[in-house]
């Protein structure tokens, strides 16, 4: 008998029906060894000697593990294809070899790329050893981690209380966010205008210009810098003379289709095209490579999703090239297959770009096994493994100069596309910062020479951006320009941001929080080199150096810890007053600033004496009063491009009461407040919705969001209230004492019956209570309780629905040409037979029934009597 072990069920059921009777396939569950939690588990004095221990929810599989493998011929191991796969193997065979399981047993491991049962059959036939290399710069990241966490974490704990931990990459990928957050608030908007003129041809065809020269200057982006002179060169434009035209160009350009998926790229595009974090994306993909039941065999549909590679298997290139030319025809295959080279820095390039196992499994056939989001990135990933072996685009780009009066020049732009090539099928999203292709569409055909009539010229007022927040996007492709961290880590590194409450994600937009920005600077200030984006970038080089055997991980670790220990004790004596003013001297800037010289901006509002400065807090950094406890003025550590939000924005008096209403930022986002707190008498609150600015809340919004919760109105089936409000959670349905969310475009102020209803459905379906089916026909109100019926789209077809009553039309019977009389009697066919009165019970029945009531009321009655527990007996119970 031989064992094969895996990381995952999932895998472990596919690979389980690739192999004969003669294996037994089992899980791990993921990595079953780690470092405790704990001082001591990393100990550089002692060559950096490591201990690992067995993680108390690994002991089980363990246990199943070591049991299958006493006895057993071989044991393979097959856990993926990169470092961690190596680790876990490694880390599964060092807890067997503690427990002398494998005596007598020959040890194996053995690697795929895809699961696929010619690829699993093909790595058994082919084992080798573990790769102690691999195993090496795993070992070398996971103390490197283990040992930043557990030395600076407690520092900031010290100096910075509020703050919760910082990490090798994580705090990098925080000062990203931070900086740019810097610069939105520094960006001071710059005007210019743009002038636009149309011009038609002695045909009729139209066509649009821009101005690019004026008096014989060739105009930059900031030379019409005002409305003045804007309308100066309007009015050169219009006066011209003549119009005519000086130049046309037609060139004709190639434009070559992306490579296939590498990780990081794969988590651009799914957040770009189809709204997928970084983590659902990788989640997802997961599922894929495992394995999917299709007609009884469980088959892997994706190859191995973690790699920098953009490299395809011959085999497949050719499986590609194939199914091109059956779908698109020859000509959309090109004369020789493409090869392709990572540009990503630091890139390993180990394992086989991210593509389907079989380019011949279409996505349209599988949409009756692949669940939504499994199918979308399935068509996504097929698309751009296709396109990527497709044959050119082919485009014209063509440029139309017209001379006006000697005094302007105005250019037309146009593109066409000749031949689609691999377009017909995929391109790929843009991101905010990237530039578009020239205008698209057709120009009129002009010759040089040719006289034009002039139209309408428009001047256009335009103000520069501020560069955009981060998207998940833009912050993955941002930090493998960097060479920061490794792709297959960026999900997890991003959600830890998230879970510390350093940053936050709003409308896919990375916006740093407070005490990301306070742990941001004082990092940078105390610690610089060890959040220097060239600094990590090159540390992640020496550990690829490692698993290529090129570098000694202790040594790589010695030359780490050595500088970075030194760095931190040098922090011993540094107390909280020092840090503040550091972190002052920073912040202060762009928290205390005023357009207005006159003003001060320091200066305290309340009490008019005090001077405003930096505070910690027990959640994070705050604006406090120099004068406190005196003056006990406080607002939070916010700012704007327009400057300071000044505490409580005053809305108004409200007209019941003669309170103050304000707009208030606590610790958990905005809310509305009417008056202040009274003694024990709290005031009334109301969070604000995410999606509603605060600079934009008025009195009659503030009244609304105030009013809640307000009544919708009755649900036309159970007949009971529907409620909308706002609560802990954001803005919510109450029907029936369960709850729906209302997200998105939908209202919480404004929404009505009909969507309230469809929301209620949607949240009843996620709960199991109730499909979420749309209706296909309504046919007004049963003649008795004048309750609606009518015709649903159901998972197993169309069916009537009137209250709790379901009924499925007869086959031939389509849903337009039900009729209400028709409904009646599928219903009445389906509704549930009335019950006979019940017989009544003889005294004997009675008699026998009323037993075992007396017995236990005795027993009641004997426990009584007996002593009462001790507290910590009383107490045992509860806890469980």
């Amino acid at each position: 008998m031989d064992v094969v072990v895996v990381e995952s069920p999932a895998k472990a059921k596919t690979i389980n029906k690739y192999l004969g009777d003669n294996f037994i396939v089992l899980a791990s569950y993921g990595h079953v060894r780690d470092l405790p939690a704990k001082d001591g588990s990393v100990r550089p004095d002692e060559d950096f000697a490591m201990t690992y221990q067995t993680d108390p929810k690994s002991k089980k599989h363990m246990t199943a593990i070591t049991k299958a493998v006493k006895g057993a011929d071989n044991l393979y191991l097959a856990t993926d294809p990169d470092r961690e796969g190596e680790a876990i193997s490694w880390h599964v065979l060092a807890a067997l070899e503690e427990k002398g399981a494998v005596k007598g047993v020959e040890v194996h491991r053995v690697a795929f790329n895809e699961i696929t049962k010619t690829a699993v059959q093909e790595a058994i036939a082919n084992p080798r050893d573990l790769d102690m290399n691999l195993i090496n710069a795993q070992q070398a990241r996971r103390a490197l981690d283990y040992l930043v966490g557990f030395t600076l974490s407690p520092v900031l704990w010290r100096k910075l209380p509020g703050s919760r931990s910082a990490g090798r990459v994580q705090s990098v990928a925080l000062r990203l966010i931070c900086e740019r957050e810097l610069d939105i608030e520094a960006f001071r908007p710059q005007e210019y205008w743009s002038v636009l003129a149309d011009f038609t041809t002695a045909a009729g065809e139209k066509m649009s210009t821009r101005l690019t020269t004026l008096e014989g200057k060739k105009l930059g982006k900031f030379d019409l810098g005002d409305e003045a002179a804007a309308t100066h060169a309007v009015n050169t434009i219009e006066a011209a003379a003549y119009y005519k035209v000086a130049k046309v160009e037609t060139k004709e350009r190639p434009r070559n289709p992306y490579p296939p998926f590498t990780t990081s790229t794969l988590q651009q595009e799914a957040s770009r095209k189809l709204r997928m974090s970084a983590r659902q994306t990788m989640q997802t993909a997961q599922r894929l490579y495992e394995g999917i039941d299709i007609g009884g065999e469980t088959v892997g549909l994706i190859t191995y999703m973690r790699t920098d590679g953009v490299y395809m298997a011959a085999e497949a290139i050719t499986n590609c090239r194939d199914v091109i030319a059956e779908d698109f025809g020859q000509n959309y295959v090109p004369e020789a297959p493409r090869e392709y080279k990572s540009k990503a820095k630091n890139a390993q390039e180990a394992h086989e770009a991210i593509r389907p196992t079989s380019l011949a499994r279409r996505p349209k056939e599988l949409e009756r096994v692949l669940g939504a989001e499994e199918l979308r990135l399935y068509d996504l990933i097929w698309k751009r493994t296709m396109a990527s072996q497709m044959a050119s685009a082919r485009l014209q780009q063509a440029s139309i100069d017209i001379d006006a009066g000697g005094q302007a020049v105005l250019r037309a732009t146009g593109q066409i596309v000749l031949f689609d090539g691999f377009l017909k099928l995929y391109e790929e999203g843009k991101d905010d910062d990237a530039n578009g292709d020239e205008e698209a569409g057709r120009l009129p055909q002009v010759t040089e020479g040719s006289d034009l009539n002039n139209g309408p010229v428009k001047p256009e007022q335009h103000f520069t951006q501020p560069p955009p927040r981060f998207s998940e996007a833009t912050l993955v492709k941002r930090m493998e320009e960097l060479g920061i961290g490794r792709p297959s880590t960026y999900a997890s590194t991003l959600s830890v941001l998230q879970d510390r409450n350093y940053v936050r994600l709003d409308r896919n937009r990375f916006y740093p929080e407070d005490r990301g920005r306070v742990v941001t600077t004082f990092l940078d200030s105390f610690f610089p080199r060890y959040v220097e984006y060239d600094f990590t970038a090159d540390l992640e080089t020496k550990l690829d150096g490692v698993s290529a055997g090129e570098v000694d991980w202790k040594v790589l670790l010695r030359d780490f810890w050595v500088p970075f220990n030194a760095a931190v004790d040098e922090t011993a004596d540094l107390r909280v007053r020092e840090v503040l003013d550091r972190l002052d001297e920073i912040l202060g800037p762009h928290f205390f600033h005023s357009d207005d010289p006159e003003i001060d901006p320091r200066k305290c509002p309340t009490c008019g004496e005090g001077r405003l400065g930096l505070k910690l807090g027990k959640f994070g950094a705050f604006v406090g009063c120099s004068n406190y406890p005196e003056c006990k003025f406080t607002r939070q550590l916010t700012t704007s491009g327009d400057g300071v939000d000044e505490g409580p924005r005053q809305i108004g008096l409200h007209p019941e009461n003669a309170k103050m209403i304000t707009v208030r930022k606590g610790p958990f986002g905005n809310y509305i407040q009417v008056g202040e707190q009274e003694g024990d008498e709290k005031p009334k609150r109301v969070g604000l919705p995410k999606e509603r600015n605060p600079a934009e809340v008025d009195m009659e919004m503030a009244l609304a969001l105030l009013s809640l919760p307000r009544e919708v109105g009755y649900h036309p089936e159970t007949t009971k209230k529907i409620v909308a409000g706002i609560g802990r959670f954001g803005p919510f349905l109450r029907h029936d004492q369960k709850y729906a969310s209302v997200k998105g475009d939908d209202d919480v102020l404004t929404i009505g019956m009909n969507r309230a209803v469809q929301l209620i459905a949607e949240a009843d379906a996620k709960r199991g209570q109730g499909p979420a089916a749309s209706v296909l026909k309504a046919l007004g109100n049963h003649p008795e309780d004048e309750k609606p019926i009518n015709v649903l789209d159901g998972k197993y077809g169309a069916y009537v629905k009137h209250g709790k009553v379901n009924a499925t039309l007869p086959k031939g019977l389509l849903p337009e040409e039900v009729t209400i009389e028709r409904a009646l009697e599928l219903l009445n066919a389906k509704a549930p037979k009335k019950k006979a009165p019940a017989k009544k019970k003889t005294a004997a029945k009675k008699k026998k029934k009323a037993a075992p009531k007396k017995k236990a009321a005795a027993k009641k009655k004997a426990a009584a009597k007996k002593p009462k527990a001790t507290a910590a007996t009383d107490a045992a119970p509860a806890e469980e």
